[in-house]
């Protein structure tokens, strides 16, 4: 789940010094008193900086497994909760530069300077302008609490339900969804006076998305969900109390999705911008500038992306080529996808087979992890289809993240909605990038790495952490799951997705272009099916830039394993590069990028 709350790249985070400054012998080595007193001022600010952001989103305490505060969801879209959160990163910024990095050891200043980038991006993101632009926009059809909420409150979702007071903080919560439900209609308002508004395509998911819900009896709704997973010790009486006050709180919320949904259709989508590309809103392109540099943690420019992703569109499409031969497929590429496309043995049978070749998958990937990772992580990896109510409209496939503790596992969902449309080529991609060992691993083991920061155990940047779940794809060609040329075709198929996605998101954004352009250029470079294509395409209309960061991603990786490989020769280990990669978080690239140097420069040890 994503807030509309964007945070920005800060230039002096790319600079960040890759060694103590006493290291290189322009300063005197700092006593080891000192250096421990540096330590826990610095480790004392990160402690006292997550207690202050777990004070303002409660709902981030319930993610870790902690339920205080729990009948709270959090005041977004407040004038109170953003002026907390400015005056927090504020007083985060002041606090450290109270703190002599230099007299830090390496591994700290690792910290600190992630904490920096972290605080500069936060303060960049909290200027009214940008606040002007993203806040008066608070959903669409891929962002929003009304695409989260249900699942989150479901029994199935995050939150506990195994106490009377679970069942009861729930209600509570309700209560702040309602309203704020409400405040995201005052935002959307603002923003019609203001002159910066939503498209008409992502409102118009929206509405169909609150039609689909608003269609559900309301003892099949979600938000009953509870009432089925009653424990045990649990009494009659307690049930039938709590059956009547979820019942009638269930019927408050429909009224408020009704509320939202009508002032959508019958105020909103009319002065909604028919153009989707940010460029083509009212500030938009100095938004995207930033949100570019925020996705990838670099300054890279939006024709600079274009470009590359043009080139890499290009070698994947000669690969696929290659394949196309090596199959005997006599034909044009184009045929050849078109065979892909609609061959019936390449479509999944029923919901249970499609659910089961990923169970299948799984066993397949652990009996090879241990000869690439010495780090695994505690928490269990579950497999599960989207809940048909939200399937529609959601990607074909997402991770959620189990608890530290590993008491909650982390769950691995694939889309089985219009199950003509999909095709099982793709499967074993998609399970190594969104299961194990990508979203999984890496943000598994971040989080259950006590010995981090928490902003480091439970933050992360984007182009880390889908760079990283790219690269995890890849990881297939050596586990010799890419021998069989249907799962390779899938691979193939998958990266050129990410490679297309430097083209369409800067296509849209920066270059004007529409979306039945960006759809037309994807079915053309890829065996895409048109129902996958609209749903990418219109994702990258709903959250610019953030397709970005795969690519980026997984290329600074690609090029800092080639690196190590290169330099260390025959002392290089797999294992110990991944440990590595994963063991602090998702980190902005340069400060990866700096680690690793690090880490080659010792030897690899």
């Amino acid at each position: 789940m994503k807030l509309i709350r964007d945070v920005f790249l800060s230039t002096a985070a790319l600079t960040m010094a890759a060694t103590p400054a006493w290291a290189d012998g322009h300063a005197e080595t700092p006593s080891a008193d000192t250096a421990q007193s540096e330590r826990d001022k610095l480790f004392a600010l990160f402690a006292d900086a997550d207690a202050r952001q777990l004070a303002l989103s409660p709902l981030s305490r319930l993610f870790r497994g902690d339920d205080k505060d729990a009948d709270r969801l959090g005041d977004f879209l407040t004038d109170a909760q953003f002026l907390a959160g400015r005056t927090d990163t504020q007083l985060n910024l002041a606090l450290l530069a109270q703190i002599d990095r230099d007299a830090l050891s390496p591994t700290d200043q690792l910290a600190y300077d992630v904490f920096k980038y972290n605080q500069d991006q936060s303060m960049l993101g909290s200027t009214d302008e940008i606040r002007a632009l993203t806040e008066v926009r608070p959903v669409n059809h891929f962002s929003g609490f009304h695409t989260f909420y249900p699942t989150f409150a479901s029994g199935q979702g995050a939150a506990p339900f195994k106490t009377i007071e679970n069942y009861e903080d729930n209600l509570s919560r309700h209560d702040d969804y309602i309203a704020l439900t409400e405040r995201a209609i005052a935002k959307f308002r603002e923003g019609m006076e203001s002159g910066v508004v939503e498209t008409k395509l992502t409102i118009g998911n929206v509405i169909e998305q609150f039609n689909t819900q608003l269609a559900q009896p309301l003892e099949e709704s979600q938000f009953m969900g509870p009432l089925k997973v009653f424990p045990e010790d649990f009494s009659d009486e307690d049930k039938a109390r709590l059956t009547e006050a979820y019942t009638a709180k269930t019927q408050e919320i429909y009224a408020a999705h009704e509320r939202m949904r009508d002032f959508l259709r019958d105020e909103y989508l009319a002065v909604a911008r028919e153009e989707v590309g940010l460029s083509q809103m009212k500030g938009g392109d100095i938004l995207y500038k930033q949100l570019i540099e925020n996705s990838t943690t670099l300054p890279l420019t939006a024709d600079y992306i274009h470009e590359l992703g043009v080139s890499e569109v290009a070698r994947v499409k000669a690969a696929l080529d290659t394949l196309k031969t090596e199959v005997g497929f006599e034909g044009t590429l184009n045929e050849f996808f078109d065979y892909v496309r609609t061959d019936a043995q390449f479509k999944p049978e029923s919901r249970e087979a499609l659910t089961q070749s990923y169970y299948d998958i799984g066993e397949e990937v652990d009996k090879k992890i241990g000869e690439y990772f010495s780090l695994l992580p505690k928490s269990e990896l579950v497999i599960k289809p989207y809940d048909p109510a939200v399937e529609q409209f959601s990607a074909g496939g997402s991770y959620q993240p189990g608890t530290p503790d590993g008491s909650r596992p982390g769950t691995f969902y694939f889309n089985a909605y219009d199950l003509p449309s999909r095709l099982t080529t793709g499967n074993m991609t998609l399970y190594l990038h969104e299961g194990a060992p990508g979203h999984h691993f890496q943000i598994s083991l971040a989080q259950e790495n006590e010995a981090l920061p928490a902003f480091m155990r439970f933050g992360g940047t984007t182009a880390f952490i889908e760079g990283w779940a790219l690269y995890a794809e890849t990881l297939g060609y050596e586990m010799g799951f890419f021998e069989d040329p249907w799962n390779r075709y899938g691979t193939l198929q998958d990266e050129q997705l990410r490679a297309m996605r430097l083209v369409v998101d800067t296509g849209l954004h920066a270059k004007g272009w529409s979306r039945e352009k960006a759809i037309d250029f994807m079915l053309e470079n890829s065996g895409m099916t048109r129902t996958e294509v609209v749903a990418e395409v219109e994702r990258y209309i709903a959250i610019p830039s953030q397709a970005l960061a795969y690519k980026i991603g997984a290329l600074k990786i690609q090029e800092l394993r080639a690196k190590a490989e290169t330099e260390l020769g025959d002392g290089f280990d797999i294992k110990e590069f991944h440990a590595q990669v994963l063991n602090t978080g998702g980190l902005p690239l340069p400060v990866l990028e700096a680690k690793i140097e690090r880490w080659i420069a010792a030897g690899g040890n």
